[in-house]
């Protein structure tokens, strides 16, 4: 998974008091100091702030995969069509059973039908992988062992809701990790502090599939993907934008230390 910092914008918000004329200070009246109005019961804020904002982009490859395949058989009679289909079924359903796949993650789906004097017999099977390697490994084994009866489709790659929710949330924390790393370089560079989080929002999310933002480009239609490139289209990636407001303190000035 891959991270992209883009630039934060800050800008140092300084304490009203500061601007306080001190020559100011004999003159105050009725509760009141200069650009500063004070109350009874009500404290004039007197914190600064540092406010950035910070982007992060983050992309994750499909977690899932769908392989399918379809046995066909035509017979003069039903139970011979079942036969050929049910012999070339048990294999596949041995084999996927032999890589660890569990039930649940299995599917299949048989159709039986008559064409003028003869009976046409199809299963589909559908398994779903969580090992991407282990899926291909079984998909070109069944090209090896089994014949032209069997048609072997092309992966399907996927997202689980899980995968999806993990990639933006770790987009959002490395926005917000990228602008509290810039806070910290600029109180650095005047001599300030960090204080703690005042706002933290996230101001804009973004998110597709595909190697660009735009969508995948339109290949010719006598070129077919390699299963590389068709796990890369399945990618997602997500950007995320944050707003974050932090107190800044001066630093602390050594104690002298007395004996």
């Amino acid at each position: 998974m891959a991270s992209r910092q883009s630039r934060v914008f800050a800008a140092v918000i300084p304490s009203e008091d500061i601007y306080r004329d001190e020559n100011e200070d004999s003159n105050r009246s009725g509760g009141f100091m200069h650009g500063v109005k004070a109350s009874s019961g009500q404290r004039p804020s007197a914190e600064r702030e540092i406010q950035v904002t910070g982007t992060a982009r983050l992309s994750t490859l499909p977690d899932r995969a769908r392989l399918c395949l379809r046995v066909s058989s035509r017979k003069d009679s039903a139970a011979e069509a079942k036969n050929s289909v049910s012999r070339r079924l048990d294999y596949i359903l041995m084999t996927l059973r032999q890589h660890g796949l569990q039930e649940e993650n299995v599917k299949v789906i048989k159709d039986i039908r008559r064409f003028e004097t003869a009976y046409c017999m199809d299963a589909e099977v559908c398994a779903i992988f969580a090992d991407l390697e282990k899926m291909q490994n079984v998909a070109n084994l069944f090209v090896e062992k089994l014949d032209s009866s069997v048609v072997v489709g092309t992966p399907e790659f996927y997202h689980t809701t899980e995968n999806l929710e993990k990639v933006r949330r770790q987009a959002f924390l490395a926005a917000v990790g990228s602008a509290k790393h810039k806070a910290k370089e600029v109180c650095r560079l005047v001599n300030q502090s960090l204080g703690r989080p005042v706002i933290i929002k996230e101001e804009e999310t973004k998110e597709w599939e595909g190697p660009s933002e735009e969508g995948t480009e339109e290949m010719r239609p006598s070129i077919q993907p390699t299963g590389q490139q068709r796990l890369q289209n399945a990618s997602v990636i997500v950007t995320s934008r944050v707003f974050v407001s932090f107190e800044i303190k001066p630093k602390e000035k050594g104690k002298k230390h007395t004996l």
